[in-house]
């Protein structure tokens, strides 16, 4: 398999929810578009019309490409607000705010590029999850930047692997995915089992 010169910040969500999800979506290019999928696409479409506005004292970048050399990772953050020199990534979710760690990831990388990007320091970021209309703030602390930097490690890792990573075995997150369907985790595992 060839490694990518640059990983797609989502795809850093996907992992840091499940790493076969990751393969999946990433090597495999599985992608199941359902309800809640389609509802999320067009959610972003609604933020993602492009281009720069201004609210008051506040900058409004959308749709807005960044990269970063040093993590090798690429892609948009919905919106970037900048106010009295702050910049704030912004990330439109479809949901609400879920027990995985996986959308504050995503959120950091974006932050990280923006800091290499403008060479300025990006301390918070917020989450907008549209099922319960609220922002959440995510504070760019040491350890949520560590925990980025192994995930964007990790991927890289599993690439260079070249192997499709086991099914987890947690009920909760299956059930919420929509690649139940094409991972069939409960099948697969079994047959690990029976093979052992």
């Amino acid at each position: 398999m060839e490694i990518p010169d640059y990983l797609p910040i989502s795809m850093l969500n996907q992992l840091t929810y499940c790493e076969r999800r990751f393969w999946l979506m990433y090597v495999h290019g599985e992608m199941a578009i359902n309800a809640a999928v389609l509802e999320g696409i067009q959610q972003h479409e609604k933020a993602h019309g492009g281009g720069t506005e201004r609210d008051g004292d506040t900058i409004i970048h959308r749709r807005v490409y960044l990269w970063s050399d040093r993590l090798r990772v690429a892609g948009f953050a919905d919106v970037v607000e900048e106010r009295a020199g702050e910049m704030v990534p912004i990330e439109y979710k479809r949901g609400r705010k879920g027990r995985w760690a996986n959308d504050q990831i995503q959120l950091c990388a974006q932050a990280m590029c923006l800091e290499e990007r403008t060479r300025g320091s990006v301390t918070r970021g917020e989450i907008f999850y549209w099922r319960s209309r609220r922002r959440v703030t995510v504070e760019m602390t040491p350890a949520l930047r560590t925990r980025t930097e192994e995930t964007i490690a990790r991927a890289f890792q599993l690439l260079q692997i070249g192997r499709i990573p086991p099914p987890l075995d947690h009920r909760a997150k299956c059930h919420d995915c929509s690649l139940e369907e094409i991972c069939l985790p409960r099948e697969v595992l079994m047959l690990m089992r029976e093979s052992d």
